[in-house]
């Protein structure tokens, strides 16, 4: 069977002597955290969605595993069957918590790219009133 596209992210590792660059682990300041900028935030944003997509794409095939029926009508065909559609339901379960998971962290990136907005504003309008007086 093809294996489909693997998820590989597009973020960067702590620059020279563990440095933190832009969009890497810890915020510069000594503590735990992460700092992003705007780009990197939108990027995150739609990679989160783009997995989410994936766990649902996968769904239909969990789905099938849910319905396998077993190849005839003795014992160990029908307990194989019920034991497939159990992993079924497992797998389906799985699918459909990772999917909510990265669907929760992309609306995490998307309210600090809100917060990063208000921030910006919050800049430009204190920078006006001071513009006009050079």
């Amino acid at each position: 069977m093809p294996e489909g596209p693997s998820y590989e992210p597009d973020w960067q590792l702590p620059g020279p002597n563990g440095v933190p660059v832009p969009g890497s682990y810890g915020g510069g300041d000594g503590g735990a955290g992460f700092e992003y900028d705007e780009e990197t935030l939108r990027a995150l944003m739609h990679e989160w969605n783009d997995l989410a997509n994936e766990f649902e794409d996968d769904l239909n095939r969990a789905a099938l595993l849910q319905r396998a029926q077993g190849p005839g009508a003795e014992y160990a065909s029908n307990g194989n069957a019920e034991r497939v559609r159990a992993s079924g339901d497992a797998l389906y379960e799985t699918l459909v918590a990772r999917a909510q998971y990265c669907r929760s962290m992309a609306q995490r990136c998307k309210t600090a790219l809100g917060k990063y907005a208000a921030t910006e504003e919050a800049s430009v309008a204190d920078l006006k009133p001071t513009a006009g007086s050079l």
